[in-house]
């Protein structure tokens, strides 16, 4: 793989600025986005006058833990513009989730937010090893998603070339990655296998495919993956984080150099990893929930946002900035299986050690009488679906049924990777 690093002088000078110049920084934004969400936005004056506290009690980072959590819930009993900040006439931009769990969630983003976007979303494509010039294949969604629109402001204010092809049609995809010649890719880590498949269809090679690095975000992914995708294309393949309620994509992004954790840009998002039960903040290394303040937005600021994702905060290495590891999954798809907490990353883990399947899989769960049973669907001979059912048992300590289907049995993914089916109550 060719060395994609950037140069030092490439950076912006706050991501490799001292600790106390970005802790002071942080300081006077905290103060700021926490007076503007309590003066603007009805929801955070009422919750934090019900929790005693106000934002002169502010004096410094680690007072934020006395002001209280905002859940998704809030967004949803405030739907659909009760947390903006701002009059609408000053919001430039919407987007919300799809709703199919309850009511949507719904964010706007004033010129300014919009502006702040593109500035993350360049560190991060840059981080990622992209430079102006390069042409960047974006299959992310577009629409109310904000993977496909927020990953293209950045790139074009980058001075990159940015093909807005969105998801699906795969044939598609991988005939203007090619006619195109895309140095780069941005997709979530499902469908890039899916795109993977299309390659191997066509009977081409995708290590000669003209892709060098593939920025792939919007839900869980291991470091087996990882591997699979660069071998296979011969492609550095980089992590990026973003969530909407947050920002989108951008708020994290690994470096090509390192691709070891994600940088968080601390100077416009504070992190903090708390304990799921307690909701005690935990110290860096600790494993925990993911929480989110945002530092500088204008329409839609976000205090102590309980992002569910369960991963732990690290010393910075290519930049100053703290890295958050990879998400090793969310509280809220974690499985408990016979009082054994399993998240579908853990399978993935073990299904790429295994030849003969392919990377695709489905977990199905069942009532098997008064028990829960969990059943992996997989592509590939039933030979080697007995040897991942013998790894998930020694390696994540439950026992489940393993079944290989023919190719394109597994459900593909055009967007996120639906991995948990829970028909237990139908059973």
């Amino acid at each position: 793989m060719k060395d994609l690093s950037p140069k030092s002088s490439d950076l912006d000078p706050i991501e490799n600025a001292s600790r106390d110049e970005i802790e002071a920084l942080q300081l006077k934004r905290m103060r700021w986005s926490i007076a503007h969400a309590y003066n603007n936005v009805e929801h955070y004056k009422a919750s934090f006058d019900e929790f005693g506290v106000h934002p002169d009690d502010l004096k410094s980072l680690t007072d934020l833990s006395r002001f209280p959590f905002t859940m998704k819930s809030d967004l949803r009993n405030n739907y659909p513009f009760g947390l903006f900040a701002v009059p609408q006439s000053q919001v430039n931009r919407i987007h919300a989730s799809s709703g199919t769990t309850g009511q949507p969630t719904v964010v706007g983003y004033t010129k300014a937010d919009l502006a702040m976007w593109d500035v993350v979303m360049t560190r991060s494509l840059r981080a990622a090893g992209l430079r102006r010039g390069d042409l960047l294949h974006n299959a992310y969604g577009y629409g109310l998603f904000t993977g496909g629109l927020g990953v293209h402001g950045g790139a074009e204010k980058m001075g990159l070339t940015v093909v807005p092809v969105s998801g699906g049609m795969t044939e598609r995809q991988v005939r203007l990655i090619e006619d195109f010649q895309a140095t780069g890719i941005t997709v979530t880590p499902s469908y890039m296998l899916s795109i993977l498949d299309e390659y191997r269809r066509q009977g081409l090679d995708p290590r000669r495919s003209p892709l060098q690095v593939g920025i792939f975000g919007a839900e869980p992914w291991t470091n087996a993956m990882r591997e699979e995708v660069e071998q296979s294309f011969d492609m550095h393949a980089v992590d990026i984080y973003g969530l909407s309620e947050v920002l989108g994509p951008g708020v994290s992004c690994e470096c090509v150099e390192t691709k070891d954790g994600l940088h968080v840009w601390e100077d416009h998002f504070y992190p903090e990893i708390i304990d799921q039960q307690t909701g005690l903040p935990l110290p860096d290394g600790e494993l925990g929930e993911l929480v989110f303040t945002s530092l500088s937005k204008e329409a839609f600021p976000i205090i102590r946002y309980r992002t569910r994702d369960l991963t732990r905060l690290l010393p910075g290495t290519a930049r100053s900035m703290r890295r958050m590891e990879k998400i090793t999954g969310r509280s809220d798809d974690m499985i408990i299986l016979r009082g054994i907490n399993v998240f579908p990353t853990q399978i993935e883990e073990q299904l790429l050690k295994v030849s003969g399947l392919a990377a695709h899989f489905q977990i199905e769960l069942i009532k098997k009488g008064p028990m829960d049973h969990m059943i992996v669907h997989v592509e590939g001979d039933a030979s080697a679906g007995a040897v991942l059912a013998g790894l998930i048992k020694s390696n994540v300590g439950v026992s489940a049924e393993v079944r290989a289907g023919d190719e394109n049995t597994v459900a593909r993914s055009q967007g996120k990777a639906v991995r948990v089916v829970d028909n237990r109550k139908s059973n």
